[in-house]
């Protein structure tokens, strides 16, 4: 069963703290140039990352798209 968060030690607590804003963090990364990037230079449809890194949590999908949703100005 799971613990309560009462129940979790204070570096359990912290480590949870911790990565929940480094989630949120590097959504709004990813959200904020997803919106400001010319559709021309994303790999894929802007509207299906913007979906998958708002619902996925974890980081993985926000850093999946910053390392290889996005295209360089030069190649689009």
């Amino acid at each position: 069963m799971a613990k309560r968060w009462s129940e979790l030690s204070g570096r359990k607590r912290a480590l949870i703290v911790v990565a929940v804003v480094a989630d949120a963090g590097l959504k709004a990364v990813a959200l904020t140039d997803l919106k400001r990037r010319p559709a021309g230079q994303v790999r894929g449809p802007k509207w299906l990352w913007a979906a998958v890194v708002l619902i996925n949590s974890g980081g993985l999908t926000s850093l999946a798209y910053l390392v290889f949703g996005r295209q360089s100005e030069s190649s689009a």
